[in-house]
């Protein structure tokens, strides 16, 4: 079957067209352009993994478009008001001006409480999108060289992404953001020496004051906004110049990108896309109820709203503080606090310090220098992986001592158990978690080398002559083997030397034998893939071998390498 294509300059609508693109064009040097810019020819490759950071920026736009929507009728004011709107409940009450234009876009606006609930689920997965993206880069080692600049990029977009969502749940000033207002100003006053400072320059005088609402609107709506759109921008043109990564399989090297050209393939998906995530965000606004503002009241100093929750990306911070020890002295005629400042500020200076050095102490472990196109799969990098899980296991447990109150009410549970289990736990979990999954990864390594040295197992059991039972194994594909044989190998480690020729101490044989420590743990138990003569010689024993015939001819009754039944004729 033969398919006649058309010139699209041949097609009706292509002759229409014909007179005003050239008329641009004479003007405006389009094609010329257009062949000479690096991105419209860039190539991306495809895989699922690589659409979580499309989310983030789709939700992004999503962010932008709803919350242009909101600032024409939302008032950032704390000057005291009496409601008399629609919501009749709370006809009557003095509220700030914030709280009541809240209100009337909740409820006297065509199509505001849906804007609004928009905006904050895409808030929520904006947020969720980074997180989970940042997990699949750090995993895959996406962010060695010469990619560590683009992480650090990334973990400053994360930090801003975290600020710009407290400051926008925290305009409405109702009591629940009210209550999470003054959480920070707790964390802010436990900084050493100059936290009653801060509080002052940042609220505008003693907590609440009447300055915090418009400077977090001109936060939200402006400065951070313009850092994002800022940060993206370096991101993106980091990402084209560098090239994207992609996974490893045939033809693909770290000198080349297997996929689809932007225009006209990804861009349509990535256009597509956006609709997607659109829709999404737009059927749980819908659909879903998020921050129902008129059923927690207007903002009271004196008042605390009961099983009050921060949204679930603050929700470690606040059960860290929750479960923290009273540890409280007093020093130098100051009180120290340390009871917040510990696990409210140094807990996140000390994570996203982690985050942020994590690429460059890697590096210096491993002593690699090289470029990296190619990723890395997690169970080849099992400390990595482990450090990872270890992680994600701590901030949990620290999640469920944010939501302990609530945790308690719902199951029925001891509060004080649940401290307990939260004070105990995130210093022995993240240890189990990390033995565990280190022995996971390298278990799948030993599978891996298994599968290539010995085949796969095709589910059919033979009895030979004398009487005794094997499985028949079948070799893998030669692009499986690539697959599984694409990383790097492990190096070789040597103890450092302690002394030169003449006895006296190397330079910097302290850093050396710490360096050599480190490189021992990192690599420990890591089982190293076969040698092309492993291979071989493992292709000749499944080609030929006693007891373990492997003809896969048209009478193979056996199952694929992935474990699915043949279809035979």
């Amino acid at each position: 079957m033969t398919t006649e294509y058309t010139d699209i300059e041949k097609t009706p609508v292509g002759k229409k067209m014909a007179g005003p693109v050239e008329w641009l064009d004479d003007r405006l040097g389009l094609a010329g352009a257009g062949k000479k810019l690096m991105p419209v020819r860039k190539v991306f490759p495809e895989h699922w993994s690589f659409m979580l950071g499309e989310i983030a920026l789709w939700s992004f736009i999503v962010l932008l478009a709803t919350g242009v929507y909101l600032t024409f009728w939302f008032q950032p004011s704390m000057a005291e008001t009496v409601y008399n709107g629609p919501y009749k409940p709370l006809n009557g009450l003095e509220m700030s001006q914030a709280y009541s234009s809240t209100l009337d876009i909740s409820f006297g606006v065509r199509g505001g409480l849906l804007m609004r609930q928009v905006h904050h689920w895409a808030a929520m997965l904006f947020v969720a999108a980074m997180v989970v993206h940042m997990l699949r880069v750090f995993f895959t080692g996406a962010y060695r060289k010469p990619r560590e600049v683009n992480w650090l990029i990334g973990l400053g977009l994360l930090t801003l992404g975290l600020v710009e969502g407290f400051a926008g749940y925290s305009l409405p000033d109702d009591l629940l953001s009210g209550t999470g207002l003054r959480f920070v100003d707790g964390l802010i006053r436990s900084i050493p020496l100059v936290g009653s400072y801060l509080e002052f320059f940042i609220f505008g005088g003693e907590f609440p004051g009447n300055e915090i609402i418009p400077r977090l609107y001109m936060a939200h709506i402006l400065l951070i906004p313009a850092l994002l759109l800022g940060l993206i921008g370096a991101h993106m043109l980091l990402l084209v110049y560098q090239k994207h990564t992609q996974w490893p399989g045939p033809g693909r090297t770290e000198k080349n990108v297997v996929g689809y050209p932007l225009l006209p393939v990804y861009a349509a998906k990535a256009g597509g896309f956006f609709f997607v995530v659109f829709g999404f965000t737009a059927l749980m606004g819908a659909m879903i109820q998020i921050n129902p503002i008129w059923a927690y009241g207007p903002y009271n100093p004196s008042e605390v709203t009961a099983g009050s929750q921060p949204d679930w990306y603050m929700g470690f911070v606040e059960g860290a503080v929750r479960v923290m020890p009273n540890w409280e002295l007093t020093f130098l005629n100051y009180t120290w606090s340390l009871n917040v400042f510990i696990p409210g500020v140094l807990l996140m200076g000390v994570l996203f310090t982690a985050l942020g050095a994590w690429p460059f102490v890697e590096s210096w472990i491993t002593g690699d220098k090289r470029e990296h196109h190619l990723l890395e799969r997690p169970r080849n990098a099992p400390v990595r992986t482990a450090f990872g899980v270890a992680g994600m296991t701590m901030y949990a447990v620290f999640w469920i001592g944010g939501g302990n109150d609530i945790i308690a009410t719902k199951f029925h549970l001891s509060l004080n158990a649940i401290t307990w289990f939260v004070r105990i736990g995130w210093i022995v979990l993240p240890v189990i978690a990390f033995i565990v999954t280190k022995r996971i990864c390298i278990g799948l390594q030993r599978a891996d080398a298994n599968r290539i040295l010995h085949g796969y197992e095709t589910g059919i059991i033979e009895r030979t002559p004398d009487g005794s039972y094997s499985e028949r194994h079948a070799p893998l594909p030669v692009a499986n083997q690539f697959v599984l044989t694409s990383h790097d190998r492990l190096p070789v480690l040597e103890a450092p030397a302690e002394e030169d020729a003449n006895g006296v101490a190397a330079p910097g044989s302290r850093g050396a034998r710490l360096r050599a420590k480190a490189r021992s743990f990192y690599y420990d138990g890591a089982v190293d893939k076969p040698t092309t003569h492993d291979v071989e010689h493992a292709a000749e024993h499944l080609g030929d071998h006693d007891g373990h015939p492997v003809p896969l001819g048209e009478d193979f009754q056996g199952v694929s390498e992935t474990g699915i039944p043949r279809s035979h004729l």
